[in-house]
């Protein structure tokens, strides 16, 4: 029996000790941060904002329509810079690298990501009249936020989630995740205040985000706001790589 209860209080303290490190070390289980593979000058915008001076990899150009992207926990936005300047000859291109990536300083988290957001947003409001958000995976929690609070002329959600925190609690089912977790990304209770037309672009064979969570976020959304779409034969990471991809973004741009 004694030796039962030395067993017990050993797992006990094994599995405090693993909420205690999954409590400090959450972060690096969320942001994964990349460096710039394009960085000359002409593409690049330093944006300083409190705590931090933030890298925005851009496309110049006169005129009211711009995009602003915000990408996923492991990418890095400039490698879009090519491929989105052809599909949009016709806006200027802000791509924002988070705190910590792409030679932005700083640390990433949830508040810090959506505050960056807000101020580039309204930096580039001041110069662009009409501007499409969009955000990819992570990133589509950072762009939701942002056009519940600002006038985005469209919402484009790339492999958007309902919340992240749902998602962290079924990867993680024997976590107390809600409790551990601080950066939640409740997408879902930002998109009823969303009133700017609105696209969720889904892979069909999504191995991280679950067609569930797409399914979930896109029924917040009030009547006629926002609509889904699924790209055949795709995956979260190659989404991106067939031709439909870019015709759905170009769509009522």
């Amino acid at each position: 029996m004694k030796v039962l209860g030395y067993f017990i209080v050993a797992v006990l303290a094994g599995y405090i000790a693993l909420c205690f490190a999954m409590y400090f070390f959450q972060r690096s289980l969320i942001y994964y941060p990349q460096p710039r593979s394009i960085a000359r000058p002409e593409s690049t915008l330093k944006l300083p904002v409190d705590g931090a001076d933030l890298v925005v990899t851009v496309r110049h150009h006169d005129g009211p329509k711009a995009i602003v992207y915000f990408g996923g926990n492991g990418e890095d936005v400039s490698h879009n810079l090519a491929d989105y300047a052809n599909a949009f000859p016709d806006h200027a291109l802000y791509l924002m690298h988070y705190r910590g990536y792409g030679g932005s300083t700083g640390t990433p988290s949830e508040a810090a990501l959506v505050a960056d957001a807000l101020q580039l947003f309204d930096r580039t409001h001041a110069q662009h009249a009409n501007i499409v958000v969009i955000g990819r995976s992570l990133g589509s929690g950072v762009a939701i936020q942002l056009a519940s609070a600002r006038p985005a002329e469209r919402l484009v959600l790339i492999t958007p989630y309902d919340s992240l925190q749902d998602l962290a609690a079924r990867q993680f089912p024997y976590m107390p995740v809600r409790w551990l977790l601080r950066d939640k990304f409740e997408s879902g209770t930002f998109a009823a205040r969303i009133t700017a037309p609105t696209l969720l672009i889904a892979a069909e064979n999504d191995e991280v985000i679950p067609r569930s969570s797409t399914d979930a976020l896109h029924a917040r959304f009030a009547a006629g706001v926002a609509s889904l779409r699924v790209v055949s034969g795709t995956g979260h990471n190659t989404i991106s790589s067939v031709p439909e991809y870019t015709a759905l973004l170009r769509a009522d741009k």
